[in-house]
């Protein structure tokens, strides 16, 4: 969101925090970037979340996350007004779940105009794989994903395979394939881009993000799908170099 902001594009965020230290820094941070904040905090019985990320020499990372009151977001969170006002609902995987994020999730895609999805990581895919397998078949309209985690989805060690699952379910696939490039399937047209050579990789943080963030940038203002693409490469080339998950405005 907060790429997509920088872009010059009005978003908005559903999260939950709590009316806590770390909640309110959150929200003044979201603002300082120009992101609406659609929840009203309070006061929760769990703090909120919080995420600590260990870089190695090699800027792979460990993450330690604490989800909070993150985890418990339930459908009466959601703004429908916002999302049903909104071109696009961009969806993170870490926060599906069972029970109320899964209703929370149900009832923004019910109420979208468009729906955009991360897979976020390989350990979520693992664990809900027939749910997002469905989301991905019968909801989104666009699914972000690397290319460890869309081969688990489908369970598939080839990556025409998933072209051609792509193909056969009609929808949208984008997929950032590391020093490969990115390419984006949409029905019978394949789009590839290389990565960026010679970069100064400090922290992969926020890659993924800034990614699906320039990507969508790009279909947001009629661009084609390699120049969404290529918003895509350049974004998350340039967090990568920095630390943290955020670019310098």
């Amino acid at each position: 969101m907060v790429g997509l902001s920088q872009l010059g594009n009005k978003v908005g965020f559903i999260g939950k925090v709590s009316n806590d230290d770390l909640g309110n820094k959150y929200e003044e941070g979201l603002n300082k970037e120009n992101v609406q904040y659609l929840y009203s905090k309070k006061k929760e019985p769990v703090p909120t979340g919080t995420c600590l990320i260990l870089i190695t020499p090699d800027s792979e990372r460990t993450m330690v996350t604490f989800l909070g009151t993150a985890g418990k977001i339930n459908e009466n969170d959601i703004d429908t007004n916002a999302v049903k006002n909104s071109e696009f609902l961009f969806l993170e995987g870490y926060l599906w779940d069972e029970g109320e994020p899964k209703k929370a999730f149900e009832k923004a895609i019910n109420n979208s105009n468009k729906v955009a999805m991360s897979l976020s990581d390989l350990f979520c895919v693992e664990r809900h794989k027939p749910h997002f397998l469905e989301l991905v078949k019968n909801k989104l309209d666009i699914t972000f994903a690397n290319e460890q985690e869309i081969m688990s989805l489908i369970n598939v060690q080839k990556f025409d395979d998933v072209i051609k699952f792509a193909k056969e379910i009609n929808k949208l696939i984008v997929v950032t394939r590391g020093d490969k490039g990115a390419v984006a399937i949409d029905k019978n047209e394949i789009v590839e881009v290389s990565a960026k050579k010679n970069l100064q990789i400090k922290d992969l943080t926020g890659a993924g993000d800034l990614f699906a963030g320039g990507f969508l940038h790009g279909l947001i203002n009629n661009k084609s799908t390699r120049e969404s693409l290529e918003t895509g490469t350049e974004m998350s080339s340039k967090v990568i170099q920095i630390i943290g998950a955020r670019l310098n405005n």
